[in-house]
């Protein structure tokens, strides 16, 4: 009986084995070599195993019929094949990297993100309000970036060799008109929104997406927060007026609102200015932002702008006993609606429409001016994610400009134009790997004035270099309708247009960032005044290199950078009777920001040096054209935050502290005096310095909360 029972196991183990089916092969990646740690199973069972150093697996299956046999590994896409049980099988897997868009490579050439959408970083939204000598102005902090360059007398910027005009700003994907506030001649103007109701910006200086465009050589893009935290009241004394905030939240919505009252009147009565103002800058401000969250993912924005702002100033023409009176009085209005969501994994949108109008009475002297810009922006942005490796984005606007200018009260001169530019534009980020990704897109923009139609291809590629570099190359065609006062004259006037080439090294490893980027750029049918009237033969080109540094590691509580750049650049424009450098262009650019906090004290100190080299500019009395040559400009501005109590703060900050007498160019006399000279006299800062006092206080439940994250 015991040989009977013997008998039967052993049968119905030969059974088992002659039954079982071997299962063995090779997983590799994608330059062949082979992948250990790989999870190779049939599915639905409990059969499989994990490949050897070489990648090879092997494993046995009593499984009958047809199967399916996976493939998986950390990092890698899931990989699958059909087998049929019993039977032997020989299998090799090829594993293609799996593309994480948080870890993969980003296009950096040309580009400085800042913000909470961005996990690269350079530059924090926190830095444009803590950097010294920008007194919390957009511009102010971005002129301390590679690639701009400092133009004092109008505070604006001015990015690798092109005029202030060429940037444009855009909220929420929505463009802004007139983004700076009015100013006197050869004095510089701020920008019109404050940095506190923005959560991220993109700063451009060349070769940006094909989603935006009417801009030569800048994109500036602001993204406002989102929901309000908590209920909070914000009140501001300062040295220059004062201003207070407010923010409710209710459900799943928050209104977030300022109102600011400037006037440098009394600040012009104890610091002297070279300027003879009849009447000192004087300004009322205010702001407005609604969230409003629909469902789990929508967001809509409601984001509204106004300001009204009055300033007089007497001019003196250069060796005479005469001045001219020049009076601008601006109301300013800028609103902007925008709506986002996600539709499922593969689908989202976003689609907006902003309006802006800005009407300034001007009186010079015995003589009235009207002059009023209006425009609308609408659009509609659609993003499709087949898979992990593709994003395409595409979408169609429409922009609405109407200037009209009317001089004296009578209405004896009148200029005035509409126009409606169309423009539809696709761009697609293709991740060939985590380390490889390609940017392509294309722009085509009609315009009505000139009955043209124009297609703009762009392109940018990115190479990751190891675990910390990264190189980007870019390249794109860019154009901007010509400048108001030239389509007054001639609405047949061609866009102006310009071509990008970008090369960029980046590294970034822990909190410290090096970048280095060589550019160049050719300018074709810029503006000129020709004796027939303004017409497109202007050109010019920019080239040079830019060299950042940050360092937030090295030493506890201090955070520096140092950004450096050298620009070439000439051009033939406007009235330049030939190509050569502009005057607004030096070509060695440095600034050097540096900011520590100092916990014993509660104090955070910051200080920025800025140079730049001779700026050239026309001497009158010499036949060369720009030619002349302005001395080296220095600027060393502090500034410091105090922490009086949890929630009140003391801020204080001086410009320029040495008291540098910079030059920005030089004003000739109308006649020549009796030895046939020309007499000229400089154009230099209104003051040797600015100085700022505030006390910010913040009235919040949790008594923790301060504006410190603003200062």
């Amino acid at each position: 009986m015991k040989a009977i029972f013997t008998s039967f196991i052993l049968l119905l183990y030969a059974g088992h084995v002659i039954g079982q089916s071997t299962i063995a092969g090779r997983v590799v990646d994608e330059k062949g070599e082979g992948l250990p740690g790989v999870n190779v199973f049939l599915v639905d069972t409990y059969d499989g195993t994990s490949t050897d150093l070489q990648g090879h697996f092997s494993f046995k299956t009593s499984e009958e019929g047809s199967y399916q046999l996976k493939a998986t590994f950390v990092g890698y896409e899931t990989m699958s094949q059909d087998v049929t049980l019993p039977g032997d099988n020989e299998i090799s897997f090829l594993l293609k990297e799996a593309i994480n868009r948080l870890d993969a490579v980003v296009i950096s050439a040309g580009s400085f993100s800042a913000g909470e959408e961005s996990n690269r970083e350079v530059l924090k939204p926190l830095d444009i309000v803590t950097t010294a000598g920008a007194t919390a102005d957009i511009a102010g902090a971005l002129n301390t970036l590679p690639g701009t360059q400092t133009v004092g007398e109008t505070g604006r910027l001015f990015v690798r060799g092109g005029d202030g005009y060429e940037t444009r700003t855009y909220i929420d994907g929505m463009e802004v008109l007139e983004s700076y506030s009015p100013s006197a001649p050869n004095t510089p103007s701020r920008g019109r929104f404050s940095p506190f109701m923005f959560k991220g910006t993109s700063f451009s200086t060349g070769g940006y997406s094909a989603e935006y465009g009417q801009a030569l050589s800048s994109a500036l893009i602001l993204n406002t927060k989102d929901m309000a935290a908590q209920n909070r009241t914000d009140l501001s004394l300062m040295s220059v007026g004062a201003d207070v905030s407010h923010s409710q939240v209710f459900g799943k919505s928050s209104i977030s609102g300022k109102i600011q009252y400037t006037n440098l009147e009394p600040y012009f009565a104890l610091i002297s200015q070279r300027i003879n103002y009849d009447k000192a800058p004087e300004a009322w401000d205010g702001n407005m932002a609604y969230r409003h969250q629909i469902g789990e993912t929508g967001m809509l924005k409601t984001y509204a702008n106004w300001s009204s702002s009055r300033l007089a100033v007497y001019q003196p023409q250069p060796f005479t006993n005469q001045e001219d009176r020049l009076e601008i009085d601006n109301n300013y209005h800028y609103l902007n609606v925008s709506y986002r969501d996600v539709i499922n994994t593969k689908w989202s949108f976003n689609t907006g429409a902003a309006y802006t109008s800005s009407k300034e009475d001007i009186q010079f002297n015995d003589v009235d001016i009207e002059d009023q810009l209006s425009g609308a922006h609408v659009k509609g942005v659609v993003n499709f994610d087949p898979d992990a490796s593709l994003s395409i984005r595409t979408g169609l606007e429409h922009y609405y400009r109407q200037h009209n200018y009317n001089l004296s009260e009578e209405n004896e001169f009148k200029e005035n134009y509409n126009q409606h530019i169309s423009t539809g534009f696709i761009e697609a980020d293709y991740y060939l790997s985590n380390d490889l990704v390609i940017r392509s897109g294309v722009r085509a923009e009609t315009n009505n004035l000139n009955r043209q139609t124009n297609v703009y291809p762009r392109l940018s590629v990115a190479q990751q270099l190891g675990e910390h570099g990264q190189v980007s190359l870019g390249y794109g065609k860019f154009s901007q309708q010509a400048q108001q006062e030239y389509l007054r004259v001639n609405t047949n006037l061609d866009e102006e247009k310009a071509t990008h080439y970008i090369a960029n090294y980046q590294y970034m490893k822990g909190k410290r960032t090096f970048r280095v980027e060589g550019y160049y750029k050719s300018y074709n049918d810029l503006v000129k005044d020709g004796t027939q009237g303004p017409n497109n033969d202007g050109q010019g080109y920019a080239t040079g290199f830019d060299v950042f540094w940050r360092d937030n590691q090295s030493v506890s509580g201090l955070d520096y950078w140092v950004s450096y750049s050298y620009i070439d650049s000439e051009r033939d424009y406007r009235d330049y009777p030939q190509q050569a450098t502009p005057a607004f262009s030096s070509t060695h650019n440095l600034s050097v920001v540096g900011k520590y906090f100092v916990q014993d004290i509660k104090t955070q100190i910051g200080a920025t040096y800025s140079f730049a080299s001779a700026r050239p500019y026309n001497n009158i009395n010499e036949e060369a054209f720009n030619a002349g040559r302005t001395p080296a400009y220095h600027d060393l501005s502090v500034n410091f935050s105090y922490l009086y109590r949890s929630n009140v703060i003391i801020h204080a900050s001086v410009t320029n502290v040495l008291g540098v007498d910079n030059i920005f160019g030089y004003e000739y006399a109308s006649e020549p005096n009796e030895e046939g000279i020309y007499q000229s006299q400089p154009i230099k800062q209104m003051a040797p310095r600015f100085i700022f006092l505030g006390v910010f206080i913040t009235i919040a439940k949790n008594k923790a909360v301060n504006q410190m994250p603003n200062l």
